[in-house]
């Protein structure tokens, strides 16, 4: 089932960022979609996916993601 996330994640500062998290996130087992937000600090994300490792996938690509 479905469900939607949201993750406060430090240190987007640009478009390529955004793209950067997005690519990142939808890489991961379980992800529908990733919308991140350089200006709220945020990404939003649909699918099934289990936080940590969410967390997980951002914090190796280089930026700092917390549930």
């Amino acid at each position: 089932m479905s469900q939607t996330q949201t993750l406060t994640v430090e240190g987007m500062s640009c478009g390529h960022c955004e793209q950067t998290v997005e690519d990142t996130l939808l890489s991961v087992s379980g992800v529908e979609s990733a919308e991140a937000d350089r200006e709220s600090n945020a990404v939003t994300v649909e699918g099934d996916a289990a936080v940590a490792n969410l967390v997980a996938a951002v914090n190796d690509a280089g930026y700092d993601a917390s549930a």
